[in-house]
C-alpha cells in the first residue's frame, strides 16, 4: 500500500516526454510533490511548468535530486542505470521506481481502460477521451500525445474511469490494471524488446488475459489471443474524402473529420469500448476530433503554397496509411518525408520501409533519429539504406537521401509548390523540420 500522496515527493528522470510529463501531472493532481529533469527543454516541459505542475531542471544532474529522505525517482525506458540523477538515488537509498511501477499504481486507482497495439493507440485513446467527454463522465486519461480540441496529454479528471495507453517496447502494458482492454492490431515493431512475433504476441494475450473485458481487432489471428469475453470490431460502408470519412457504427452513421481508413477502424474500437463502460454513446460523439497532436496534423502552408502535414508514422504499416490517407487530399504531388527512428527498427524493415514510400510522387529520407540507442551499436546502418529500398521501389520517381535537416530544408524549400502536399513523418523531431517549412527563410 504506498503512502498517501500529498505525503510523496516525486522525481521524475525524463520528465520531458509525453508519456512522463503526464504521470507528472496526474502525480501532482493526485497531491504530490513534484520534481524533475530532462536532457533537454521540450514543449511538454514548457507546458508542465505554466500550469504550475513543476519546475523542471534542464540538464542530468545528481543536485536534481531534491534535498532530503523520502524522494521517490521515477525513470523513464530511456534512462540508464549511469544516469547521475539515478546514481545519485542509489548512493542515497533512495526508492528508484520505473515508469510503468507507476502507471500501474495509477491504473488501480481507476476504472482503467487500455488500449494496446502496434499502431493507432494514441489516436483510439484520444477518440476514447473525446467520447466519454462528450457522455459527460469526465474521464481522467495518460496519453502519448495531446489528444486534440486544445486538451493536453494528460488530466486526472473527476470520474470513475481511466483511459491509458498501453506500451508493449517496454513491456510496461503488462503492469497495468485493466478492467477494459483494446487491441488495435500487432506486428513486430520493437525489435531490441521482443526476438519473433511469436513472443510479442504472447505479451498481448499476456496482457489481454488481464482484462475483464476486450475490445479486439476483428480478425482470427488477434481474436484468438482472447481467452474470455470479447468485442469484435470492424469497418462497415467507409467511404473516405478529403474531409475525413464516414462510416456505419451499430446501424447509424458516424462522421469523422480526420482522414484516413486507419483512423476510421481506429474510431470504431474507440466507440466499441466507451459503450462497454455504460455511458451514453452517440454516433456524434467524435463530431469535434479533430486529431491527436503530430497524427495528421496540418503544420502550415510554405512559402510557395504548398501544405505542410507532421505525422508520428514511424513503422512501415503505419507510414503506408498516412500516406494513402493523404492521397484523399487534393493534391499536385505528395512528398513525403521520412525520419526514421531507432536503429534496431530501420535495419530490419528497410526493404519494407522502401515500398510505403514509393506510395508518395517524392520522396526524402533523413537519417536516423536515434532516440536511446547509440550508432556505434549498429554499424552500418542509416537512413541510407531506406533511401536505395525506396529507389529500388520507386518506380523512377524522385527519392532524395538528405541525411540532416539543413540539408533537407533548402531542397524542399525549393521543391514544393502551390498544390503539392507534404507529409512530415516518423518519431523523433521531424516535425521541427515541417515548422521550418512554414516559417520565413
Amino acid at each position: 500500500m504506498s503512502a498517501p500522496w500529498s505525503d510523496r515527493r516525486l522525481h521524475f528522470v525524463g520528465v520531458g516526454g509525453a508519456g512522463m510529463s503526464g504521470y507528472a501531472r496526474a502525480a501532482h493532481a493526485l497531491g504530490a510533490r513534484v520534481t524533475g529533469s530532462d536532457r533537454a527543454d521540450s514543449p511538454y516541459l514548457e507546458r508542465l511548468r505554466a500550469d504550475g505542475v513543476l519546475e523542471a531542471h534542464v540538464g542530468h544532474d545528481a543536485a536534481n535530486v531534491p534535498r532530503g529522505e523520502g524522494v521517490e525517482v521515477v525513470y523513464s525506458s530511456a534512462i540508464p542505470a549511469e544516469n547521475p540523477e539515478r546514481v545519485a538515488a542509489r548512493e542515497r537509498g533512495l526508492a528508484q521506481r520505473p515508469r510503468a511501477a507507476l502507471l500501474a499504481e495509477l491504473t488501480a486507482l481507476r476504472r482503467t481502460i487500455a488500449v494496446a497495439g502496434t499502431h493507432g493507440k494514441t489516436t483510439t485513446a484520444s477518440m476514447l477521451v473525446h467520447i466519454l467527454r462528450a457522455a459527460g463522465t469526465d474521464p481522467g486519461w495518460l496519453v502519448g500525445a495531446e489528444v486534440g480540441g486544445g486538451l493536453p496529454n494528460a488530466r486526472w479528471g473527476a470520474g470513475e474511469w481511466l483511459v491509458v495507453e498501453a506500451d508493449e517496447s517496454d513491456r510496461s502494458m503488462l503492469s497495468l490494471d485493466v478492467e477494459i482492454a483494446v487491441l488495435t492490431n500487432v506486428e513486430l515493431d520493437h525489435h531490441a524488446a521482443f526476438g519473433t512475433l511469436q513472443e510479442l504476441r504472447e505479451a498481448f494475450r499476456a496482457f489481454l488475459a488481464g482484462a475483464r473485458e476486450a475490445v479486439v481487432w476483428d480478425r482470427p489471428e488477434l481474436l484468438e489471443l482472447r481467452e474470455g469475453p470479447v468485442v469484435p470490431y470492424a469497418l462497415s460502408d467507409v467511404a473516405l474524402d478529403a474531409g475525413g470519412s464516414t462510416f456505419v457504427w451499430r446501424g447509424e452513421a458516424v462522421v469523422l473529420r480526420v482522414p484516413g481508413r486507419h483512423n476510421a477502424l481506429d474510431a470504431v474500437g474507440a466507440l466499441e469500448a466507451a459503450r462497454l463502460t455504460g455511458a451514453e454513446v452517440g454516433p456524434r460523439a467524435l463530431a469535434d476530433f479533430d486529431g491527436a497532436e503530430r497524427r495528421f496534423q496540418l503544420v502550415g502552408s510554405s512559402e510557395r503554397g504548398a501544405l505542410v502535414y507532421d505525422d508520428y508514422a514511424h513503422h512501415p504499416t503505419e507510414v503506408a496509411a498516412t500516406l494513402r490517407a493523404a492521397r484523399t487530399l487534393e493534391h499536385r504531388r505528395l512528398v513525403a518525408v521520412f525520419q526514421p527512428h531507432l536503429f534496431s527498427r530501420t535495419a530490419p524493415l528497410a526493404a519494407e520501409f522502401g515500398r510505403a514510400l514509393a506510395l508518395a510522387d517524392v520522396a526524402v529520407v533523413l537519417d536516423v533519429y536515434p532516440a536511446r540507442e547509440r550508432a556505434e551499436d549498429h554499424p552500418g546502418v542509416s537512413g541510407l539504406m531506406i533511401a536505395e529500398a525506396t529507389v529500388d521501389a520507386a518506380g523512377g520517381r524522385p527519392v532524395y537521401w538528405l541525411p540532416g535537416f539543413a540539408e533537407a530544408e533548402p531542397v524542399l524549400r525549393g521543391a514544393l509548390d502551390a498544390g503539392d502536399v507534404c507529409m512530415a513523418m516518423g518519431a523523433g523531431d521531424v516535425d521541427a523540420l515541417a515548422r521550418r517549412l512554414v516559417s520565413a527563410p
